[in-house]
């Protein structure tokens, strides 16, 4: 994985990095490496994220997955952390199997899938760590009820990755379900190669393994220095551009397959930093699509936002000739199209970074997830705040299972202000 800082810094960025403030950001990235390291070897909560690949058991998760043999189509149910990184997996490694992510309550969507698949060749894989996430139970309850509707029994096509004391793994051990152990100590949106995942991606046939050799790579990448590690080079730049007002990050993915990642990591970024009036708001962006569209704001507005571009080094395709021009695949259009939108960018002073993957492949992604983990944990570190807490999160989630009689005691209230409805339908 290779990370372009070049538009990011001053000049020609503005507001940008300047050459020589790098090496005082490279002090204090050593210093925030040495805490990240010993979280990592002392096992603390969240770091150890990083090391995944060496505790996961992926022969275990393999077989697991045997046993529900034939799959023809994979559904995961589960929300926010619990399906983004299921879903990154997916789409850049099984772009043309049949699988589907459950994380939305939408009734006429989720008819449109049971009617879609063959209940009886699917494996349900449905994931929460707590085992009380009210959404993910809601949606697991319509499943099991429309595999009862048709004579199947639930037990036999699902696997849940969930705590044995919450209420869905109550449910799983009852019913002598499938259940796989969450990972210690990991918060979801940093659990993608872990049971929390890997078992789709197993079931669809993704190289597990490979995602593990590619995250040991990420993880072996860390150095004390910002200009040896492409992880900690991106998240010190995003953490310096920050404190110069740069309050928005567009992350724009080149290539359907990698679009995904664009969600997982809003999730990661978002959750991961906005705290104590620190923070970066992600803006997923689809290149070349938004290149008529969104990039009119990016260059023109507000001095307040960076772009990052995640592409791969694959340029194949059909080759186009447009009119007398010269034959150019459709890869290698794509990525003169991203050069053309940085170089906007930077002849604007629109701070850029590039992160390009050498190929689109299973190490690579591995590599990714881990990369972008990494960053995300080195700002937390620059900042001084908690990386793996999201207790504006918990507050919402209190706040529902309170209302639902869920959840007693002290807890979050819903308390909205007085209505003021604006009804089109009314007329004087």
């Amino acid at each position: 994985m290779n990370v372009e800082l070049g538009y990011a810094l001053a000049p020609p960025a503005s507001p940008g990095i300047s050459r020589s403030s790098l090496d005082e950001l490279d002090e204090r990235v050593e210093a925030a490496h040495d805490r990240i390291q010993a979280g990592v070897e002392t096992g603390a909560d969240g770091y150890t994220s990083l090391d995944l690949y060496e505790r996961v058991d992926t022969e275990r998760i393999q077989a697991v997955v045997d046993e529900f043999e034939p799959i023809e189509t994979v559904l995961v149910i589960g929300m926010g952390g619990s399906a983004l990184g299921a879903r990154a997996m997916a789409n850049a490694l099984a772009p043309a199997d049949d699988w589907y992510i459950l994380d939305t309550l939408d009734p006429v969507y989720l008819e449109h899938i049971i009617d879609a698949v063959d209940l009886e060749d699917t494996l349900c894989h449905v994931v929460s760590k707590s085992g009380s996430t009210v959404e993910t139970r809601a949606i697991f309850q319509v499943i099991r009820q429309a595999m009862a509707d048709e004579g199947i029994d639930w037990t036999t096509r699902t696997i849940a990755t969930t705590g044995e004391t919450g209420p869905l793994g109550r449910t799983i051990e009852e019913n002598g379900a499938t259940r796989l152990e969450p990972p210690d100590g990991v918060p979801g949106r940093y659990s993608a190669l872990s049971s929390m995942a890997l078992p789709s991606a197993a079931a669809l046939g993704i190289d597990v393994q490979g995602l593990l050799t590619g995250a040991e790579r990420a993880h072996r990448s860390l150095t004390g220095s910002l200009l040896k590690s492409p992880a900690y080079a991106y998240g010190a730049v995003m953490a310096e551009l920050s404190a110069h007002g740069v309050g928005q990050n567009a992350f724009v993915t080149y290539g359907e397959r990698l679009g995904a990642f664009g969600h997982w990591f809003s999730q990661l970024w978002a959750e991961s930093l906005g705290k104590d009036g620190l923070g970066q708001t992600p803006i997923p962006g689809r290149g070349v699509a938004d290149h008529h569209s969104q990039l009119q704001r990016w260059r023109a507005g507000p001095r307040d936002l960076a772009v990052t571009t995640l592409t791969t080094g694959d340029r194949g395709g059909q080759a186009v000739e447009l009119d007398d021009a010269t034959p150019v695949t459709l890869g290698a259009l794509q990525e003169l199209e991203r050069r053309a939108m940085t170089a906007s960018l930077g002849d604007a002073g629109v701070p850029a970074v590039g992160i390009e993957l050498d190929r689109l492949d299973a190490e690579s992604i591995g590599e990714l997830f881990v990369s972008l983990e990494a960053a995300t944990i080195l700002v937390a570190e620059l900042w001084e705040i908690d990386a793996f807490d999201q207790p504006a999160v918990d507050w919402a989630k209190s706040a529902v299972r309170a209302e639902l009689g869920l959840e007693s005691g002290a807890h979050a209230q819903l308390n909205p202000p007085e209505p003021l409805s604006i009804d089109g339908q009314r007329r004087g």
